[in-house]
């Protein structure tokens, strides 16, 4: 199996991730990865829709499975098989917000609980924190959690990264910005 990072956004594929793509006869993906790369989809291949992420460990070994960013942030990556990795939301909210990746630690509460005394350890380590978010994460209850703790820093939600609608909310933790649906937020002073 091979799992393809399509990136963040349109036309965030990587070169190494589109001759895959190109060469693919069997593709599985959600419909925002298959309409990152529909122009790299060769006629003769076979594309479908995942409806059931635990059967992805039975595909045949030549599959070619689409992971929305990085399959190594919060993707697909944990599937056996070779991971093309693509441009992820992490590496492009840092580059919207200039910072360097090398003060960020990555949470994902996307799909699960969130952590409020992990990020802030991260916090008075002197990181910032990038996490994402869904619908269900209380950004306003972890952004007055860390006030609490004395962790007063900036906020960023970053929204439709690469899209033409991208959008960026900048505020602080006295008064955190909304994060509507699949959502990235930096928390940290930068």
């Amino acid at each position: 199996m091979i799992i393809v990072g399509v990136g963040a956004g349109p036309q965030m594929l990587t070169a190494q991730a589109a001759k895959a793509v190109e060469k693919a006869r069997l593709i599985y993906g959600s419909k925002r990865a298959i309409d990152l790369v529909i122009e790299h989809i060769n006629p003769g291949c076979t594309v479908r829709v995942i409806e059931d992420y635990k059967k992805l460990h039975s595909l045949p070994e030549d599959t070619v499975v689409l992971s929305t960013g990085d399959p190594m942030l919060s993707g697909l990556g944990y599937l056996k098989g070779t991971v093309i990795p693509g441009i992820s939301s992490l590496q492009v909210a840092c580059a919207r917000l200039k910072i360097s990746q090398i003060k960020v630690v990555p949470i994902t509460v996307h799909g699960r609980s969130l952590d409020s005394d992990a990020i802030a350890f991260e916090l008075r380590r002197g990181k910032s924190v990038f996490l994402l978010t869904d619908d269900g994460t209380n950004l306003p209850g972890l952004c007055q959690y860390l006030e609490l703790k004395g962790l007063h820093r900036d906020v960023a939600v970053l929204t439709d990264l690469g899209y033409p609608e991208e959008k960026i909310s900048r505020a602080n933790t006295a008064c955190s910005p909304q994060a509507p649906g699949l959502s990235c937020v930096f928390i940290g002073e930068f």
